[in-house]
């Protein structure tokens, strides 16, 4: 082995760091002052480094050292080292204490985005060397991930509270609107929509992939049907006018404040009938921290307007 070869297996995460500091800062006598050290510290560490990968990274035939073309080349290098480094010793630590690698959750598709993605962010800033992995499914599907343990924690349909293996805390009430394009037949039809108006046209349903868990049909009123597992196929059916059906309300409020969507008028569609949602997680699970606090945040937001 070269000697060439000994010293750039000899690079520390320290010159690393100051290498960073003294791009980041502008010069060394500021980097100095950010890391705590003396300036013929610094320029050591920095000199060190050039003849480690026998390059020059900073000109300094002017008043202030600027980077190099190498020592901009380096820089988004020697910046993933540091944070991966960084991210490796506080996952680290966090294993040690009993913190989780990874947290697992599944989401309903119901459940509002707005409000998945404020959690999202919070867990982040409580437990930034923890990932989470987010499942969506619908209805029974995403209840099953939870009870075989593919989810450490679930926010789940109404079918949750049936489950007793589940521990469930409300997370949210998610008001169904039956909704039609405006073109469509039915969003011209006047008056309140009765039975014998529904059943004639075809009804968007959104069908369960649960291999155990599927229930009965709710709020199905139509004889001619087009069932499909995705939530976001169903919109833009629905934009398109291939039939009518129910959507979560704040999915539609824009599409219904625009005129692409029209809400029908029917008395079988209790305006004030909400659909509740559940965090939910096995009883018999050992839940990690980051896990728990997950859990109790996302219940916290109950009550929130999506």
């Amino acid at each position: 082995m070269s000697t060439k070869d000994l010293d750039m297996e000899t690079l520390s995460i320290d010159q690393l760091r100051v290498f960073l500091a003294a791009a980041d800062h502008g010069s060394f006598s500021a980097a100095a002052r950010a890391l705590g050290r003396t300036q013929s510290l610094v320029s050591y560490a920095i000199q060190r480094l050039e003849e480690q990968v026998a390059l020059v990274l900073f000109d300094r035939s002017g008043y202030r050292p600027v980077l190099s073309a190498a020592g901009q080349a380096l820089l988004p290098r020697a910046r993933r080292i540091v944070g991966e480094v960084g991210a490796f010793h506080a996952l680290s630590r966090g294993l040690a204490t009993g913190v989780e690698a990874e947290v697992c959750l599944t989401v309903d598709g119901m459940y509002p985005m707005c409000r998945l993605l404020q959690a999202l962010l919070a867990f982040r800033a409580q437990w930034p060397a923890v990932s989470p992995r987010v499942l969506v499914d619908n209805m029974g599907a995403a209840a099953e991930q939870v009870l075989d343990g593919r989810s450490m924690l679930g926010v789940l349909n109404p079918i949750a509270a049936e489950l007793p293996e589940l521990e469930v805390r409300p997370a949210a009430s998610i008001t169904m609107v039956p909704v039609a394009a405006p073109h469509h037949p039915l969003a011209q039809q006047p008056g309140e929509l009765l039975s014998e108006h529904l059943r004639d046209h075809v009804q968007l349903v959104l069908t369960d992939r649960a291999q155990h868990l599927s229930g009965p049909d709710r709020g199905v009123f139509s004889s001619q049907t087009w069932r499909l597992n995705d939530l976001g196929a169903k919109h833009a059916m629905l934009l398109a006018g291939l039939g009518w059906g129910g959507m979560p309300a704040h999915l539609v409020r824009d599409d219904l404040a625009s005129g692409k969507l029209v809400q029908l008028p029917s008395p079988y569609w209790d305006p004030q009938r909400l659909m509740p949602m559940f965090v939910a997680y096995r009883r018999d699970a050992a839940l990690g921290p980051a896990a728990q606090w997950l859990a109790t945040h996302l219940a916290s937001l109950n009550g929130e307007e999506p």
